[in-house]
């Protein structure tokens, strides 16, 4: 007798078609996903869009002094902020000073203490935490010495609890968002990513957990590790820490993401030495400030893709208009620039032979008209 096929029963089809739709269904987040990568990407890699910024605002104050204390001048944007600030200032008609904290806690102790002794009108944190120095902000609020910051916390705009009148910055959330987002895009969604971060600083802890969560929304993708390693040791400490990586996850390591461009300063011998090729992978990018070796490092694509950089010289400017606005008692301007990304395919047209990302839009003469001068 010949047999008839045998139909599955309905539980066997029941699971057959639930899998088939949890398929489809990942398939379909995963494509949105990628999808909205990919325009987070696109808007970052575009030309810098016209001034979007304050356009009015207080007249200059008169006779005035400020401090700009750097948490380390060795490093390219804390240094390009200070360039910034001295043409601001000479623009606005102030006198400044420059002190260097030289990339340690005592140093930039010593800094704000010496900035204290200067009697001036404002005070300037270029890149470190205000709690760090909460004992010196504290008294100098005491003696209305306005005090501003640049990266001075992990978010832009006015920081009463830690008396900063306004911390200026690119949003670092949307920073770190670009960076993990373009791993994921120029991966092709499988990426296998370490980050790399200091906890010393709120900003970087901030910036590293933003994009480590955007990996881990990845489903292609693999974060392999998260790296605290202090900025200021990254000399002694990337090599081996780079050797290291390569012995624990071999070519599963196809993406780093550095909360700025310093951990890749050390990181190419390393890799080199252990054959790996300029171009990667690894692939480099940076969550960062867009320094002069960065630079250098993506137009010869070797050992670094990419970085988003400060527009420096800009938030120089800003931080002095935002200081002659806590001189005048008005609030801050609440402005935030625009995230871009430079990478090999853009960098000659949006970072000049000076090395510097200088966005095209007139902030010099806006800032300039503000004050009246």
């Amino acid at each position: 007798m010949r047999r008839l096929p045998r139909i599955p029963h309905r539980s066997a089809l029941a699971a057959v078609a639930t899998a088939l739709f949890l398929l489809a269904t990942h398939a379909s987040a995963a494509d949105e996903f990628m999808s909205k990568a990919q325009s987070v990407v696109a808007a970052a890699v575009k030309p810098s869009p016209p001034w979007d910024g304050p356009t009015g605002g207080p007249k200059a104050q008169a006779n005035k002094t400020i401090v700009y204390v750097g948490s380390d001048l060795r490093n390219g944007g804390v240094l390009g902020v200070s360039d910034g600030v001295a043409e601001a200032a000479r623009g606005i008609g102030w006198k400044l000073r420059v002190l260097d904290g030289q990339g340690s806690v005592s140093g930039r102790t010593a800094a704000m203490n010496q900035a204290m002794t200067l009697n001036p009108s404002g005070i300037i944190l270029g890149g470190f935490d205000p709690t760090e120095q909460a004992t010196v902000i504290r008294k100098a609020g005491s003696l209305k010495i306005a005090v501003v910051g640049w990266h001075a916390g992990p978010k832009a705009g006015p920081d009463p609890s830690t008396g900063l009148f306004t911390n200026v910055s690119t949003d670092p959330l949307q920073v770190a968002t670009v960076a993990a987002n373009y791993a994921v895009v120029k991966s092709n969604g499988t990426a296998g990513v370490v980050v790399f971060t200091d906890s010393l600083y709120q900003v970087a802890v901030a910036k590293s957990t933003a994009m480590a969560d955007v990996i881990r929304k990845c489903k292609g993708c693999a974060l392999l590790s998260v790296e605290d390693t202090p900025l200021s040791e990254t000399s002694t400490r990337i090599p081996q820490l780079s050797t290291s990586l390569l012995q624990r996850f071999g070519t599963r390591w196809s993406y780093s993401l550095g909360i700025n461009d310093l951990y890749f300063d050390f990181m190419g011998p390393a890799l080199a030495s252990a054959g790996r090729k300029p171009s990667g992978p690894p692939v480099n990018l940076s969550a960062g400030d867009g320094s002069e070796s960065a630079y250098q490092r993506i137009r010869g694509d070797r050992y670094q893709a990419g970085t988003i950089p400060e527009p420096l010289l800009l938030h120089g400017w800003q931080l002095v208009d935002e200081l002659n606005r806590a001189f005048s008692g008005v609030t801050p301007s609440g402005y935030s620039t625009p995230v871009h990304l430079v990478t090999p395919e853009n960098i000659a047209s949006d970072v000049g032979p000076n090395n510097i990302y200088d966005p095209a839009n007139n902030y010099r003469d806006v800032y300039r008209r503000i004050w009246g001068r």
